[in-house]
């Protein structure tokens, strides 16, 4: 969990401002077994900024949910860096595939299996931190929290272009992918966008499961986790890979109930 760490005065920093100190701490002491995950951290620390300075300028209709929100969000990926840390017992799966990746991967692989760990597994999993059953219950509510929901697209959309020029590796790129960056930015938009329309529809099975009870719970979060984890094979295939998952799409869909089926197992990966 992030820790409030002591501005220049002295005293505790914002909740914002202590989350982003806890990502660079972690960026400071990264083992060189991990330093590829160094890009995804990064990038995630100047998105947290960006989503704390619009928080600060009332972007959203109830900003200190939207704080509430986006530290415990940013924790469950911090828990999951610190397991990691440590031995990487109970990391999960999506995680620990992407800790797991190899380092000679592009810089935007490491960040896609990232942000497929952290929207898909994670993002859900914030929402109903912050979200009781009684909110779930009150349509206006819920209404908010959907709009403030869908508000982050447009800090996310604001840091596409910022994000693929840091990603850029100087002498990396073809010919071929300069002329797509244009299109390759639109197909992040738009991949982001839908990736986010699915965490909602996750979101709200997942509070019909935790109100069935803990097991029942546990057994539809294992389900997104290895719904998560198999996004994996398609984020490594060879290709414009943002121009793929804008036409076939990003998020994964938690099944109605009745309609569950148990997959196969997913094979580590030997990346």
């Amino acid at each position: 969990m992030a820790k409030l760490s002591q501005g220049p005065s002295g005293l505790p920093e914002p909740p914002m401002a202590a989350v982003v100190a806890s990502m660079q701490e972690r960026l400071d002491r990264l083992p060189a077994r991990l330093s590829h995950q160094r890009e995804f951290l990064s990038t995630y620390r100047r998105t947290t900024m960006a989503v704390g300075e619009a928080i600060t300028r009332s972007c959203f209709e109830d900003p200190g949910w939207v704080e509430r929100w986006d530290i415990a969000f940013a924790d469950l990926y911090l828990n999951a860096l610190d397991a990691e840390l440590g031995g990487g017992e109970k990391v999960p799966r999506p995680w620990r595939l992407a800790f797991a990746a190899s380092s000679g991967l592009p810089p935007l692989r490491h960040v896609l299996l990232g942000i497929n760990a952290h929207i898909n597994y994670d993002l859900p999993q914030a929402l109903l931190a912050v979200i009781s059953n009684d909110d779930f219950s009150d349509p206006a509510t819920m209404e908010r929290r959907r709009r403030d929901h869908e508000g982050i697209d447009k800090v996310l959309s604001s840091r596409v272009a910022a994000e693929d020029s840091q990603l850029a590796v100087p002498g990396g790129r073809t010919v071929l992918d300069r002329v797509l960056t244009p299109l390759n930015r639109l197909g992040s938009k738009r991949f982001l966008r839908e990736a986010r329309q699915k965490v909602w529809h996750n979101a709200l099975e997942l509070q019909k499961a935790r109100i069935e009870g803990p097991h029942a719970y546990a057994v539809r979060l294992a389900e997104l986790e290895l719904l998560s984890a198999a996004k994996i094979a398609d984020l490594l295939q060879p290709g414009q890979v943002l121009l793929r998952l804008a036409v076939a799409g990003f998020g994964v869909s938690l099944p109605p109930p009745d309609s569950r089926v148990e997959p196969d197992p997913i094979p580590e990966a030997p990346f």
